[in-house]
């Protein structure tokens, strides 16, 4: 076969080697491979496309969550009652709103043995900021009607009253009387009764159980 390679050579070629026959089919041979395994070498060298790797998507951080204030728990559906006198837990208690004045006394620890709480509407829905007071004597100057909290026999002017005479009134705890007074202070006191519309805490159904019981 390397003898009919080196017969198909061109006669110039093989004379001006002045090779003999074989030895140029020999070397023809050579070549072809040489060209073979230089085509072989170029092609795996080519440029082949890389595929990128596949993106993690990240995770979603989610912020932990703030404590609710004691401003939020209110607009949360809480009420603050302060809860005295003849209970086995007198306290600030946090409830639902809705909640009873029977709840506020369970949550008290109950009343104490021998308590005399014929003074209590435990039925009355609490109101927040509200003082529930067990087992105490009404102040002198009030009384008590049956199924109510303590009432004033006569209306409490608001020019002059202490904060523990406006905390007899109904739905009125030491902080709505802290407020009173507060407002009383700033504004140099109340001209009219309507004004506790504008302490804070006090809203129309709070302002219509205290009007007939308060005077300027």
């Amino acid at each position: 076969m390397a003898q009919a390679v080196g017969e198909r050579l061109p006669l110039w070629l093989q004379l001006r080697c002045g090779l003999e026959p074989r030895m140029l089919a020999a070397l023809a041979v050579v070549l072809v491979v040489a060209g073979v395994l230089a085509a072989q070498h170029f092609w795996s060298a080519r440029p082949r496309p890389v595929r990128a790797p596949q993106t993690v998507r990240a995770a979603a951080v989610v912020p932990p969550s703030s404590p609710p204030s004691a401003a939020g728990a209110v607009a949360a559906g809480r009420v603050v009652v302060d809860v005295g006198g003849k209970v086995r837990r007198p306290g600030v208690l946090r409830l639902p709103a809705g909640s009873r004045v029977a709840d506020a006394l369970r949550a008290a620890g109950g009343v104490e043995p021998g308590a005399d709480t014929t003074a209590l509407n435990r039925a009355r829905v609490l109101m927040d900021g509200e003082q529930v007071v067990v087992g105490v004597p009404a102040p002198p100057g009030a009384v008590a009607p049956t199924g109510g909290p303590a009432r004033p026999a006569e209306p409490i002017g608001l020019n002059t009253a202490t904060a523990e005479q406006l905390d007899t009134l109904p739905g009125v705890g030491p902080v709505l009387a802290r407020h009173i007074l507060d407002y009383r202070t700033e504004h140099g006191g109340f001209r009219s009764v309507d004004e506790l519309r504008e302490v804070n805490g006090i809203g129309d159904r709070r302002f219509a159980d205290l009007r007939p019981l308060v005077r300027p």
